[in-house]
């Protein structure tokens, strides 16, 4: 085997590619014709050449990688994978399409985030700055295009790139300019092998930064991994903050954001007695019913960081901010009816997300849609702290006891309505009509449901839309 080369890929190699999604198959366009051989590996692919039974039999994903030099692995095949482990064994590299991306890419620096929520509403708005200041960029990764298209064309300026762990766990050679981890929670600890692993594969969008890692304030996890990063030489760690950011930090005084990271040079003089203002709160007055509520708040001041990493201009941020526009369900106003305000976070798909979603409701006004499929979670401590928001929870999916069990331990005094699970075509409806029933003048109703979708719809985007159906069906 010749195996991989430092930057690139030989042209003699033989590459497995694990998944014929629309990551397995970006890195099939981008192979095809580089090397000598391709093998694609997929069970429900009927295209894949090893595919159905032969997908998950261990004896011929072993013959599969025993001639290969290197496989590149899709999302979704955890490390335990048998075509991984069988890889493993035989001393076959494994790459992330994000590893093949950056070996490949043609001179465009990256900005990176990652992090358990606000990934895609962070690199969504730095890409809205980036284009505000007149750069070529676009937000790619996790976020939808995959980063290893965007990484080749010459065009692109920078890129805004959404990391997820799972991309991250397989990827070791990037180098962004600059990258963030906005938080920290528990969330695909199956998939990882534990919490440390996730928070490991986390960090990896430190490692060899050049000109900053951005870290969260609040919370002290984040700015661990950039203390135990191994790093460009000068670059700075950069602390978000929704408290008055001390030196080289961003963050809110009264309602102005103000950066006090990239104000002036590192080395001048009056560097930390002054600041720079990048815009106000008012500047994300339509990200939510009453103002950006917090957790936005600290997105934007994460991409503010990475944009001003990057050399952009305060006045940039502003515009960047003003223009952004977010995707559909995430904290999005349905509409008002009767004095109650209806809002859409079918994204806020676990504990972490719901958690903050509930913190932008005022105490005891909350009617909260919450379930689905609990990915062996439990929710105590998401009930316990949010417990004062509620005034009263609608609860769906398959296996509501997670959800329930957590209430009546921790807001036993509120009164919870479980939809039966039995008819999945209604189940919105009856939840939006069980919701209109609990709610008053003053209150939202908030689908910001803390599980994943599957149980009973095809994503959260499928979710989302029909509660969106369902509530402005209501008379």
């Amino acid at each position: 085997m010749t195996g991989p080369e430092p930057d690139g890929v030989p042209a003699g190699a033989h590459v497995v590619v694990a998944g014929l999604g629309v990551t397995g198959r970006a890195v099939v366009a981008a192979l095809d014709g580089r090397v000598a051989g391709l093998v694609t590996v997929d069970a429900r692919a009927a295209d894949a050449d090893v595919t159905g039974r032969d997908a998950a039999d261990p004896t011929v994903l072993a013959r599969t990688v025993a001639g290969a030099d290197l496989v590149v692995a899709s999302p979704g095949w955890p490390p335990s994978s048998d075509l991984l482990t069988a890889a493993r064994a035989a001393g076959v590299p494994v790459w992330s399409e994000v590893e093949l991306a950056w070996r490949l890419r043609r001179g465009a620096p990256w900005l990176a985030v990652t992090g358990t929520n606000g990934k895609t509403t962070t690199v969504q708005m730095l890409a809205s700055i980036l284009t505000a200041a007149g750069l070529r960029t676009a937000a790619v990764g996790n976020v939808g295009t995959p980063v290893l298209a965007a990484a080749q064309d010459p065009d692109l300026d920078v890129l805004a790139v959404e990391l997820s762990s799972f991309q991250l766990h397989h990827t070791s050679t990037m180098a962004v300019q600059a990258g963030a981890v906005l938080n920290i929670a528990d969330d695909h600890l199956d998939w990882h092998g534990g919490p440390d692993a996730y928070a490991a594969a986390k960090g990896r969008i430190y490692a060899g930064a050049q000109v900053a890692c951005v870290y969260n304030v609040a919370d002290p996890r984040t700015e661990r991994l950039v203390r135990e990063a191994d790093v460009a030489e000068g670059a700075l760690a950069v602390g978000f903050t929704l408290g008055a950011p001390g030196p080289g930090q961003v963050g809110l005084v009264e309602d102005v954001l103000v950066d006090r990271a990239f104000h002036v040079a590192p080395d001048a003089r009056d560097r930390h007695r002054t600041a720079a203002e990048l815009g106000t709160l008012a500047d994300l007055a339509h990200l939510g019913p009453d103002g950006a509520p917090p957790h936005v708040v600290a997105d934007a001041l994460a991409a503010a960081a990475l944009a001003r990493a990057h050399g952009v201009p305060a006045v940039a941020v502003r515009d960047g901010l003003r223009a952004f526009r977010p995707d559909a369900h995430r904290s999005a106003l349905v509409r008002t009816l009767d004095g109650v305000a209806w809002v859409d976070d079918s994204k806020a798909t676990n504990a972490h997300a719901a958690a903050a979603s509930l913190a932008s409701c005022p105490p005891g006004a909350a009617v909260w849609i919450a379930g689905g499929l609990a990915k062996g979670a439990r929710f105590d401590d998401l009930v316990a702290a949010r417990a004062d928001r509620l005034r009263a929870a609608v609860v769906i999916g398959v296996d509501p006891e997670p959800f329930t069990d957590a209430l009546a331990r921790h807001a036993p005094e509120i009164p919870v309505v479980v939809v039966d699970p039995g008819d999945t075509g209604t189940v919105m409806r009856r939840a939006v009509s069980a919701a209109r029933g609990l709610a008053v003048p003053g209150d939202t109703v908030l689908l910001a449901p803390a599980g994943a979708s599957m149980d009973q719809f095809a994503s959260y985007a499928a979710r989302g839309d029909a509660f969106v159906a369902a509530v402005e069906d209501l008379p």
